[in-house]
């Protein structure tokens, strides 16, 4: 397992490593050059309407329409159950021990141009969603790439996407995810992993087996419940520690550009790790520029791939500026980052140096319902992608080979795990964002035409025209 734990790191140097300049030789300017392009040439649009999205998303819920398979509140639900993972617990603790609280700071900087991707992601998934031969939508990057894209290069960007879509989520979407529900529960309760294994495995096998209406309504009831709880126990600590807080936003703005010194148990870590494991971990937390936001929108019920658009963007504002911050400043007033713990049980850490066995016992809670729902929508990403290659006679293996990988991955070693899901990430990242640049304009035609139609508003469904049927 070690020669293959190392054989993987080095192809991740390569994806996310120190390379020209000392600088991430292809994904990071690729990751945040993609989201600030965007975010220019929609003109700031979803900074501008992020608050507005938020009440549409959250408010309104639904379209009277039949386009879609579910709410476009459920999509975002399942696209969030899908984002709000280990990486909002375990990522943000390892990217602090790795890179310094600075690597936080990088963390919000992708999430702002991620706003962006996001957005782009879902408007194309919607635009380009095609149905299955079961009568469900389908779409995302593979689609809009070989349909948009178009072409030799456009086919052959969106094969290589399902490609490594498919194999990604045995890494980001399960074995990371049981792993760290696993080690959590044994650290906590002292359960063997394997047991925890099994029954997260049966669990989680229910409802995948249901397909994205069973997730989408699962989702829809557990997921405001779960973030609703952690909100209220980091909140709490927060402010039982709220006079470290000025001094904590302090730490983050100067180890981001000078990096961190080496303090009680931490290392020390240099400006480039800091941004390095700042952004990795950021895409895999809210995963704007993966593609996953393209698969989730085509299945909403919607009319206007822009309002989709406008829906989905706020995954990434609720993971990562808002759960993923509370994670980390947890962490950093606590001072937990500079202990000797486990990198992946910093989090635990923090909470139960300020609650007691009571904060551990929230944290394995919460952390087991994160990864829960995590699984349920990257096994519903997978399966679009094994229909994208090989049809629906696919879907039932490919099913119960996730299935059975939750229990292999709660055993697997934590090193091989983190190392395997950020290669895939790469991977699956890098034709997306070449097909987001590629699609950039259509992105620009389909915003301007829309919020002409609609006076520069993100109107209500029955105020806008009939025109913005669904384009698929």
């Amino acid at each position: 397992m070690e020669s293959w734990t190392s054989f993987i790191e080095a192809i991740n140097e390569y994806i996310w490593g120190t390379g020209i300049f000392g600088i991430t030789s292809i994904l990071v300017p690729l990751l945040l050059g993609t989201g600030i392009y965007l975010t220019i040439r929609i003109r700031g649009l979803t900074l501008r309407k992020l608050f507005a999205a938020l009440k549409y998303g959250l408010i309104t819920r639904k379209e009277h329409t039949e386009h879609g398979d579910i709410s476009h509140y459920r999509a975002l639900m399942a696209a969030l159950s899908g984002t709000v993972g280990t990486g909002n617990v375990g990522g943000v603790a390892t990217a602090i021990a790795l890179g310094g609280p600075g690597a936080l700071f990088w963390m919000w900087i992708t999430a702002l141009f991620g706003l962006a991707t996001k957005y782009a992601e879902a408007i194309l998934g919607v635009k380009y969603r095609t149905t299955d031969e079961r009568g469900e939508k389908v779409g995302g990057p593979m689609y809009y790439l070989s349909r948009g894209v178009g072409g030799f290069h456009g086919r052959s960007l969106g094969f290589l996407f399902a490609v490594f879509a498919a194999i990604s989520a045995f890494g980001i979407g399960n074995t990371v995810q049981s792993n760290a529900t696993t080690s959590y529960i044994n650290a906590t309760f002292n359960v063997p992993t394997w047991i925890s294994g099994i029954v997260l495995m049966l669990l989680a096998g229910f409802v995948i087996l249901g397909g994205i209406k069973r997730i989408g309504t699962f989702a829809g009831y557990l997921v405001p419940f779960m973030l609703l709880l952690y909100l209220v126990g980091g909140l709490t600590l927060l402010t039982m520690h709220a006079s470290a807080l000025p001094a904590a936003f302090q730490l983050i703005f100067e180890s981001a550009f000078t990096g961190t010194s080496m303090t009680g148990g931490f290392a020390g870590a240099g400006v480039l790790f800091a941004i390095q494991y700042g952004v990795a971990r950021g895409i895999f937390s809210n995963e704007s520029g993966l593609g996953t936001g393209g698969i989730a929108a085509a299945s909403a019920q919607t009319t206007a791939p822009v309002r989709q658009g406008m829906v989905s963007m706020t995954q990434t504002f609720i993971d990562t500026i808002v759960i993923c911050s509370i994670t980390g400043l947890s962490i950093i007033v606590t001072g937990a980052w500079t202990s000797n713990s486990d990198p992946d049980l910093l989090t635990q850490v923090a909470f139960s140096q300020s609650m007691g066995q009571v904060g551990a016992i929230l944290v394995t809670i919460v952390l087991s319902l994160f990864t829960f729902t995590t699984l349920l929508t990257w096994g519903y990403y997978g399966e679009r992608n094994i229909v994208y290659l090989f049809g629906r006679k696919g879907v039932l293996p490919y099913r119960i080979v996730f299935i059975a990988l939750i229990f292999f991955g709660s055993v697997l070693t934590l090193e091989f795990v983190w190392a395997f899901a950020t290669m895939m990430n790469g991977l699956m990242a890098l034709p997306n964002l070449i097909g987001l640049l590629f699609l950039s304009g259509v992105v620009w035609r389909e915003t301007r035409d829309y919020f002409k139609r609609t006076n520069g508003k993100l109107a209500p469904v029955e105020s806008v025209s009939r025109g913005d049927a669904d384009t698929a």
